[in-house]
């Protein structure tokens, strides 16, 4: 997850600057947290943060104070979820690489489904959240069985509790997982098998190194 979005996107891409920003709030958290038993060690370390205007030190800047923006309703039991069905993929493949594999996910409509689909907006997608979830190399969601599926297709039932607003909406909800190797190239960019050939960066590296060029 932190490879493709730190290492993989555009230098001011939303995706990349996110995530750079939520490293940036668990370092500032965790510097905090042990400053009382580690003094010297918190000074050092927020001294050295590259983005801080301030230099007052870690003791003169107050507690911790997240920011209730980092609270929304369902986005934890979305990555939950998708973290569940992740397990489950993970564990029909013992061990492989993940990335060689595209992931299904059969979900009934309703409130899992809507939570997956805050992560995936596109059925199919190599770039999406959930998709960087399963660690695989692309994620299909559907709310029905593929027509085409065979019949020994190795497909891996599970549930999902969902409990949002402590307890006031609570649904179990079903979903399926079938995982196959997917049929397409390895990136020689972003090493997933996104490409149409192995000398060939795959679609998003291309516009990515497309972009880098247009900025200089």
């Amino acid at each position: 997850l932190l490879y493709c979005r730190l290492y993989c996107e555009e230098a001011k891409d939303p995706k990349r600057r996110s995530c750079q920003t939520v490293l940036a709030e668990a370092l500032d958290i965790v510097v905090r947290s042990f400053a009382p038993i580690l003094p010297h060690l918190a000074e050092e370390v927020f001294q050295y943060i590259p983005y801080k205007k301030d230099s007052e030190g870690v003791f003169r800047t107050g507690w911790i104070n997240a920011s209730s923006a980092w609270k929304k309703p369902g986005i934890e039991e979305a990555i939950e979820g998708a973290c569940a069905m992740r397990d489950s993929f993970l564990g029909s493949i013992s061990g492989k690489n993940a990335l060689e594999y595209e992931v299904i996910i059969v979900i009934e409509p309703g409130l899992l489904f809507e939570l997956m689909e805050a992560l995936q907006a596109e059925e199919t997608s190599s770039v999406s959240q959930l998709n960087e979830i399963m660690m695989a190399s692309q994620t299909t969601l559907l709310s029905e069985l593929p027509k085409e599926t065979p019949s020994d297709a190795n497909i891996i039932k599970g549930t999902f509790l969902i409990n949002l607003e402590g307890g006031d909406i609570c649904e179990q909800s079903s979903y399926k997982v079938i995982a196959r190797p997917i049929a397409k190239a390895k990136c020689p960019r972003c090493r997933r098998y996104t490409a149409e050939s192995s000398s060939t960066p795959c679609p998003r590296c291309l516009q990515v190194l497309a972009a880098g060029k247009g900025s200089t």
